[in-house]
């Protein structure tokens, strides 16, 4: 109990998938690469270097960030945008099914018609390929 006598006053424990999408955003504002202490830093709060460097790491194996050697740490930058991101997600979760054709099939299926319209667009675009 605390002293005005309820219950204590715990930090709201953040999610790991929170924590990585606040790291990124932090990497994407950042002015070019930057050190883990840097994210950190604008992390603010009780985050623990060793915590931020868990979740650069994770990131890292999820080709999200990349890094480069400075001197005997690393600096890290985001691998991409938003937009980037997610498509990256959406990627890892087909290679990770069996019958892709019925994945793709449902995704289409389930699209709303302007999303519908917008990929075929796009794939239109993808078939035509590059402008010159």
């Amino acid at each position: 109990m605390s002293e005005n006598g309820g219950p204590d006053e715990r930090p709201r424990r953040r999610g790991q998938g929170e924590l990585e999408a606040q790291v990124l955003a932090a990497l994407r504002q950042a002015p070019g690469p930057v050190t883990a202490a840097w994210v950190q830093d604008r992390l603010g709060g009780d985050l623990a270097y060793t915590t931020v460097m868990t979740i650069l790491t994770r990131l890292q194996a999820k080709r999200a960030v990349t890094r480069e050697r400075a001197g005997r740490s690393f600096e890290w930058r985001a691998a991409s945008d938003e937009a980037g991101l997610a498509a990256l997600r959406m990627r890892r979760v087909l290679d990770g099914e069996a019958d892709r054709e019925a994945v793709l099939a449902r995704f289409v299926t389930a699209l709303l018609p302007d999303d519908e319209r917008l990929l075929r667009d796009l794939l239109g675009l993808a078939e035509d390929g590059p402008e010159v």
